[in-house]
C-alpha cells in the first residue's frame, strides 16, 4: 500500500495530508522512512478535542504546539483548533494561535470556551478568513487592542458572542477590504448603537439570541456595496439603513411565535431587493410594496392570509417558493375558472402562468 502512495506526485500526497485531521496525518510518520517527516508540509491543519477526559488536555496541548513547532511549510492556509473542554486555559489557546499566526496562516477557526488571542493575531498581514466560536458565554473574554490592522481579511464569522460589542467594531474597523461579516450575539449589555460603517462589504448576517426586553435603539448600516443582509433570532432594534445603494437580496428570520412590529420597519428599510426570504416572521402592520421584488421564500407560514399579503405587496414578482405549508386549499384563477389549487400548485401558477391574476 505504501509503495502505490509513494507512485503519486508530491503535491497529491500533501493534499491528501491535509484532508486528514492532523492527528492522522502525523500518524502516517510511522508507514516508512519516506512518509516519517511529510506530515511536516502539510499547510491544513485540524485539530480537535472533545474534552471528555479532561486529564488529557495537557497532552492534547503539547501535542499540538509540537505539531507547529516541527512545521516546515513556508504558510499555512487553515489552522483549525476546536477545544470543547471548560477547563482550557485561554493563555495556552492564546500561545497556539500565535505560533500558527507565525507560520503565515489564511484561516483561523478557534472553537474554545475561553478565548484570549495574542495581539500578533490583530496585525496579520496573510489572515483572509477569521471564524470565532464561543463555547460557552460566560467565558468570553477576549478583548480587541486599540490597534488592529488586518489588510487581507476579508471575511470574519463569530459565533455565541456575549462580550462588549466594542471588541467587534474595533476588529472590523481594522479591516479595510472585509467583504462577509457574520456576527451572532447570544447575550447583550448596555451598548446603545451598532454602527456598521464598512465600505467594502457585500455579506452581513446579524443573529440575535438573546430574550430580554432590553432595545439597542439602532443598527445604523452605512454599507453601500452591500448586496445581501441576513437578520434572525430576537429583534428588539430599530434598523436605521443610511445607504443600502447595492442590496440586492435579504433574508428574514424570526422565533416561532414571535410578533413585533419592527420586523415591519426592518422589512419597510429593505423593500427594494429583489430577492427575499421569511421565515417564521408575524406581522400587524400592513405589508410595504416591494417594487423591485423577483423571487419570494416564504418558510413556516401555514395560513393563507399572510401569503395573499405578501403577493399583494409584489407587483413585479416572478418565482414564490413556499416551504412546510400544508393540509390546506385556496382560491385561484386558472384559464378563466375558478379552482382549489394546493399550495405548491399554486406557487407554480403564480411564478409562470397569471403573474398578474387577481386574488379573492
Amino acid at each position: 500500500m505504501s509503495s502505490r502512495l509513494n507512485r503519486l506526485p508530491e503535491v497529491i500526497l500533501l493534499h491528501i495530508l491535509s484532508l486528514m485531521p492532523t492527528k492522522s496525518a502525523v500518524q502516517t510518520s510511522i508507514l516508512s522512512k519516506s512518509w516519517r517527516y511529510r506530515w511536516t508540509l502539510v499547510t491544513n491543519l485540524d485539530f480537535y478535542y472533545n474534552g471528555r477526559h479532561p486529564s488529557d488536555e495537557r497532552s492534547f496541548i503539547k501535542f499540538v504546539a509540537r505539531v507547529l513547532n516541527s512545521c516546515k511549510t513556508s504558510q499555512v492556509k487553515l489552522f483549525r483548533l476546536h477545544l470543547l473542554c471548560p477547563k482550557v486555559r485561554s493563555l495556552c489557546v492564546s500561545k497556539l494561535i500565535d505560533k500558527a499566526v507565525r507560520l503565515n496562516v489564511h484561516e483561523l477557526d478557534i472553537v474554545s470556551p475561553k478565548l484570549d488571542f495574542p495581539l500578533s493575531m490583530f496585525t496579520c498581514k496573510t489572515l483572509t478568513k477569521l471564524r470565532i466560536t464561543h463555547k460557552f458565554n460566560h467565558y468570553n473574554n477576549w478583548v480587541c487592542p486599540s490597534s488592529v490592522y488586518l489588510p487581507c481579511l476579508k471575511t470574519i464569522d463569530i459565533a455565541r458572542y456575549s462580550s462588549s460589542i466594542i471588541n467587534v467594531f474595533k476588529l472590523i474597523h481594522g479591516c479595510p477590504v472585509l467583504e462577509s461579516l457574520s456576527l451572532e450575539i447570544a447575550k447583550r449589555n448596555n451598548e446603545e448603537d451598532y454602527m456598521f460603517n464598512v465600505p467594502a462589504l457585500k455579506r452581513l448576517k446579524l443573529i440575535f439570541r438573546s430574550r430580554t426586553n432590553y432595545v439597542i435603539n439602532k443598527v445604523v448600516l452605512r454599507v453601500p456595496n452591500l448586496e445581501y443582509l441576513f437578520v434572525g433570532g430576537v429583534l428588539h432594534s430599530v434598523f436605521v439603513m443610511e445607504d443600502l445603494s447595492s442590496l440586492v437580496g435579504a433574508s428574514i428570520a424570526c422565533y416561532k411565535g414571535m410578533v413585533n412590529d419592527m420586523w415591519f420597519e426592518l422589512l419597510n428599510e429593505i423593500r427594494g431587493v429583489q430577492n427575499l426570504s421569511i421565515q417564521d416572521v408575524q406581522f400587524t402592520s400592513p405589508l410595504p410594496v416591494f417594487p423591485n421584488m423577483k423571487h419570494l421564500e416564504l418558510k413556516g407560514f401555514s395560513q393563507y392570509g399572510p401569503i395573499s399579503r405578501f403577493l399583494e405587496s409584489c407587483p413585479e414578482l416572478k418565482s414564490l417558493c413556499i416551504d412546510e405549508v400544508v393540509g390546506w386549499l385556496f382560491k385561484c384563477h386558472v384559464g378563466g375558472m375558478w379552482g382549489w389549487e394546493t399550495a405548491r400548485q399554486r406557487c407554480r401558477v403564480r411564478a409562470w402562468e397569471l403573474p398578474h391574476a387577481p386574488l379573492t
